[in-house]
């Protein structure tokens, strides 16, 4: 029974995300449900209260709830730390260093000891009974249950048309995106769900931004799945914390498993390429190809600039347009922690160096394949294009975006 003798604060797991096996402690619970909450001061009794009635009742003594909180400013966590004599099943966590609701889940289950990992938001929105549910498919031999607004039973309260076209549009892009992963649930972005331990135990997690569920499937040993029917509700307290970056975090975690979990995943784990990373630099090269060509356009037939001039300024307009998106995009990661202008005109000089030292390389192995060995020039080219970009790709990662400067 775990019955919480102080109302101490749980210890904030550290290291990689990942969820151990069982231990051999026969004090093992057989549900552990994490409430990860921000802002939600006013909700946090009643939640609180509604899931222990219920669980008293089906589990007693036999779950535990695991509130993780994000140092919230309107002070969740110490409401919740003072509910913990009132409700002995009831562990709370402060985060101050790390920030987001899937860390916060999965930290939540780093702390636990249940042989059922749960989640549920703090905000009442989804509604408590059918907690039961997802729970009497987990012990009926299900893996992962979750509930879903697109099945029976399910819908939305009042969502608008943009919102309703958004979520399902999100689904369909998932589809096409990673169709071994989406194509086995109604309802992907589902924040309220079951998991056996077994089934993600010794998997390391790596999510982004809002939802979890799509990392649980896709990297743990996730087999027979069940939905529960369930009406999302809008909230009677707080804020929504549902905006656009949600949306674009969403498309890059399917993006990220996508190739983490595929065939380029598998060769850039033997080789140790960062091949996300890399693809994703390609794809601002691409961009910056376009805008190189315009802004030469322009140049030459608009403003009636020389030749020679409207190559350097474009191919400079270029570099400068992929070094901005290379620093929000490819390289956000590092940047995000380099804070300050002066940090970031010091990348920008040095991918210049880089871009410009890649021109040097292109030229070079164009001259060598066409005229040393006699491939035909425009194979050749296509060639120095390729080492020059996993050139800039692999010096620009070492050196204008250096790790060891991280602080």
């Amino acid at each position: 029974m775990n019955t919480n003798p102080s109302n101490s604060l749980l210890t904030v797991p550290t290291g990689s995300l990942k969820i151990a096996e069982y231990s051999s402690d026969d004090n093992n619970l057989l549900l552990s449900l994490v409430i990860p909450t921000y802002k939600e001061r006013n909700n946090i009794e009643n939640i609180v209260n509604i899931l222990s009635r219920l669980l008293d009742e089906a589990i007693p003594s036999n779950y535990e709830l695991i509130v993780v909180d994000d140092d919230s400013p309107d002070l969740t966590w110490e409401v919740a730390q003072s509910l913990i004599p009132d409700y002995p099943q009831l562990r709370v966590m402060r985060r101050q260093e790390e920030r987001g609701l899937s860390s916060a889940v999965i930290r939540g289950w780093q702390a636990s000891t249940g042989h059922i990992l749960g989640v549920i938001d703090g905000d009442l929105q989804h509604p408590p009974e059918v907690l039961l549910q997802l729970l009497h498919k987990i012990e009926g031999g299900a893996d992962l249950a979750l509930a879903s607004r697109h099945v029976d039973g399910g819908g939305v309260s009042s969502w608008s048309v943009i919102r309703r076209f958004l979520s399902r549009g999100a689904q369909v892009l998932g589809l096409v995106i990673l169709p071994g992963v989406l194509g086995r649930v109604t309802d992907p972005m589902s924040g309220y769900f079951m998991v056996k331990r077994s089934a993600i135990a010794g998997a390391t997690m790596n999510p982004v931004g809002y939802k979890i569920l799509l990392e649980v499937i896709g990297r743990g040993q996730v087999g027979e799945i069940a939905e529960a029917g369930y009406v999302f509700r809008e909230r009677t307290e707080g804020e929504s914390k549902v905006t656009w970056k949600q949306y674009v975090e969403y498309i890059q975690h399917l993006i990220r498993l996508r190739l983490s979990t595929g065939k380029l995943g598998k060769i850039s784990q033997k080789v140790n390429f960062p091949i996300g990373r890399f693809l994703r630099f390609g794809a601002v090269g691409f961009s910056g190809v376009f805008v190189d060509l315009t802004v030469f356009h322009l140049m030459r037939t608009v403003i009636n600039v020389g030749l020679t001039r409207s190559t350097i300024m474009s191919a400079e307009v270029a570099i400068l347009n992929n070094f901005l998106w290379n620093d929000l995009w490819t390289f956000g990661d590092i940047s995000r922690k380099q804070i300050g202008n002066r940090q970031r005109f010091k990348r920008f000089l040095k991918f210049n160096m880089v871009c410009l030292a890649g021109i040097i390389i292109q030229t070079l192995v164009v001259n060598f394949l066409y005229n040393t060995l006699g491939m035909n020039q425009y194979l050749a080219k296509l060639v120095a294009i390729a080492v020059a970009t996993i050139w800039n790709f692999w010096v620009n990662l070492k050196l204008s975006w250096r790790v060891t400067e991280v602080k």
